[in-house]
């Protein structure tokens, strides 16, 4: 592979994974202000504006250690992680779409808990392809560790 050929792989991964939270923000911006703030949430709930950068850094940094797992040999020596990376990004957007566009923490939880466990098995597998990239996952996996937690604690709240 070219020199080249690997920083246009690693446009390319920083262009998805931002894409994928574009994808989510389409549904969670207009709810910031409208059903989001309507709900009842935890006094540890962040402002608002933390979560549009804590993400931005996190897509960055999930795109980084997709393209250290993909550039040492390609897509083929690296089918299965970046299979998990693939599934995980997909879980993410969707739960967005789940939470805030349907409206449904109940629902939205449930699919947090298997995007978690999708996000620990792609850092697990990234580490095993390359030590930084497992550690450039593991922010990511604290704040969806975090997001589950604040999730539950909405839908508990919210209940009935």
């Amino acid at each position: 592979m070219t020199e080249r050929a690997r920083w246009t792989g690693l446009v390319v991964f920083i262009v998805v994974c931002l894409g994928a939270g574009g994808l989510g923000a389409i549904a969670t911006t207009p709810e910031i202000e409208g059903w989001y703030k309507t709900i009842e949430k935890p006094m540890w709930n962040p402002p608002d504006s933390v979560f549009g950068p804590v993400w931005t850094t996190l897509f960055l940094m999930m795109a980084i250690a997709a393209w250290m797992v993909w550039k040492p040999e390609g897509v083929k020596a690296a089918r299965m992680p970046l299979t998990l990376f693939a599934g995980q990004l997909s879980l993410n957007v969707a739960w967005s779409w789940i939470f805030f566009g349907m409206h449904e923490p109940g629902w939205a939880f449930a699919e947090i808990v298997i995007l978690w466990l999708a996000v620990t098995a792609t850092t697990v597998t990234f580490f095993r392809y390359s030590s930084v990239a497992g550690w450039l996952m593991v922010p990511y996996l604290a704040w969806v560790s975090f997001a589950s937690v604040l999730n539950f604690t909405i839908w508990r709240l919210n209940a009935g």
